[in-house]
């Protein structure tokens, strides 16, 4: 793809080639990182790490984690910490050299740790199937030299990406990038946020920083190649982002961090860092299961993602998938959940209806014949205190 006359993938594949032979401290923001995590990876590795945000800080220990755009790996590095010998960290990168770079300190990180669990894949963060190394491989041996070799190698690679894709569906716990959705070209950036979806596993989530913008980057800003880059001219609207995540099914979406001021501004268009966190895990029937959840406030009402409406102190009426969802992180701590008084088996479960919303009837979760007196179970406000 060409952005009036710039060819964004050869504009960015050459600026970062030369920030991998040299550090380019103009590429994207400073970020401050746990001093303790950078003690075992090698100074080469720090130097060249051009990101706008830590999203390492928002995974667990065991967990299976992809750095999307990993460069050198300073990332993987630290995540590698962060999930201990038990978890397991891929990253992918298309750029050869910054690979190079990464590859070639991993066994002395790991030796430092006592444990190796990072590896290196190459491939682009739009499309997580093809792998990069495998094509290399394929081409050594069997170079294309007319029309029928070339139909050859397309079949070898379709064939690699039914049976040996670069990341699994449903694969990983968590997806994370530093920076790098922006350098996407606009025409793909759609992909990027449905290979994320695609390879997290149910109940997984993306923890993205990158740069955004306060309006629209005109035409004249995406012809600019350094700006492009730079990680400037192809920033999605901070609206247009979010966007991008409910548009390849997400939920949860939430800002977690956002740059106060710009960190940079081009003819008045602020450009910033923020950092997304989406969690995968909307697909599936929706079962009556007589459950309801009450929304604690402090507003009056909210609506969800699929435009379903809380309303305040009131037992709305849920699926049991949604049941679950919000029970869950990141809507937990505003949730009251009213299971039903006997369960009701998934298996046996009718369909829910969640075109409407609806408050719960309290002889659906109790049951219609719910007739029980029972005697005060203790003092409501604890011992020796008073409840006015």
């Amino acid at each position: 793809m060409r952005v009036i006359g710039i060819d964004v993938e050869q504009e960015v594949h050459e600026r970062y080639t030369q920030a991998a032979r040299m550090p380019d401290p103009s590429l994207c923001c400073a970020v401050e990182y746990d001093a303790k995590y950078l003690a075992v990876i090698p100074r080469e590795i720090i130097e060249r790490d051009y990101g706008c945000g830590n999203p390492t800080e928002h995974i667990q220990p065991g967990e299976v984690v992809l750095d999307l755009g990993c460069g050198a790996g300073k990332l993987c590095f630290i995540a590698a910490q962060v999930v201990g010998p038990s978890g397991r960290v891929i990253g992918v990168d298309i750029n050869a050299e910054m690979l190079a770079l990464a590859r070639k300190y991993a066994p002395e990180v790991a030796m430092r740790l006592g444990y190796a669990n990072v590896e290196f894949r190459r491939g682009k963060i739009e499309d997580l199937l093809t792998d990069y190394d495998a094509v290399d491989a394929y081409l050594r041996d069997h170079p294309v030299g007319n029309v029928e070799t070339l139909a050859e190698l397309d079949s070898f690679i379709k064939r690699q990406r039914r049976t040996s894709p670069l990341v699994d569906d449903s694969s990983i716990d968590v997806v994370i990038s530093n920076c790098v959705f922006n350098l996407v070209k606009d025409s793909s950036k759609r992909q990027v946020f449905e290979e994320v979806h695609r390879v997290l596993k149910r109940g997984g989530r993306a923890v993205i920083s990158d740069i955004v913008s306060d309006e629209p980057v005109p035409e004249r800003l995406k012809a600019d190649p350094e700006l492009w880059s730079g990680c400037v001219s192809g920033a999605l609207e901070q609206g247009e982002f979010l966007k991008a995540f409910e548009d390849a099914g997400f939920y949860g979406i939430e800002i977690i961090k956002r740059q106060e001021k710009p960190w940079r501004t081009v003819e008045g268009i602020e450009f910033r860092s923020i950092t997304v966190r989406a969690y995968k895990g909307k697909e599936g029937p929706c079962l009556d299961c007589n459950q309801a959840v009450i929304y604690r406030g402090p507003w009056r009402r909210v609506e969800d993602d699929d435009g379903h409406f809380l309303v305040r102190g009131l037992p709305m009426a849920v699926c049991e998938k949604t049941f679950r969802i919000y029970t869950s992180e990141p809507y937990a701590s505003d949730i009251i959940a009213v299971p039903p008084l006997n369960e009701v088996p998934v298996a046996s479960a009718p369909p829910f209806d969640c075109s409407r919303d609806t408050v719960r009837s309290p002889a659906e979760t109790k049951g219609k014949n719910y007739r029980v007196t029972t005697d005060p179970s203790g003092p409501c406000c604890g011992p020796g205190k008073s409840c006015g």
